[in-house]
C-alpha cells in the first residue's frame, strides 16, 4: 500500500510503500503576504530507483498537492518532477503561483 504524509519537521512529504519510506518531496514554506496566501515551494523530489515504474512518484506528487489544496496554501514549483506531474494533471494547475 502507498501512503503519503507530511513531515513538517523535515520540510518534506514522505511516501512509503508497504510501510517502508521510499521517497520524499522537499519543500520550503513562504509566509502569506498582502496579496498571496502561504505558499509551499517544491524544491526537489527523490524516489528510490527500486520502486521505479510502480506509480510511487505520481502518488507522492498527488498526495503532496492534495495536502496543499486542503490546507488552503498555493504551490510554487521549482522541482522538475512536480512540474511535469502538474503538466500531465491540469486539475492541479490552479494551485500554482509565482514565487
Amino acid at each position: 500500500m502507498i501512503d503519503v504524509r507530511d513531515d513538517p519537521d523535515q520540510s518534506c512529504f514522505r511516501v512509503s510503500l508497504d510501510g517502508e519510506d521510499v521517497g520524499s518531496a522537499f519543500y520550503q514554506l513562504r509566509p502569506a503576504d498582502e496579496t498571496r496566501p502561504e505558499r509551499v515551494v517544491f524544491t526537489h523530489t527523490r524516489v528510490s530507483s527500486e520502486v521505479s515504474g510502480r506509480g510511487v512518484g505520481g502518488a507522492l506528487a498527488r498526495g503532496a498537492l492534495d495536502a496543499v489544496r486542503a490546507s488552503g496554501r498555493r504551490a510554487v514549483v521549482v522541482c522538475p518532477f512536480i512540474a511535469a506531474f502538474i503538466s500531465k494533471h491540469p486539475e492541479y494547475q490552479d494551485l500554482v503561483v509565482a514565487s
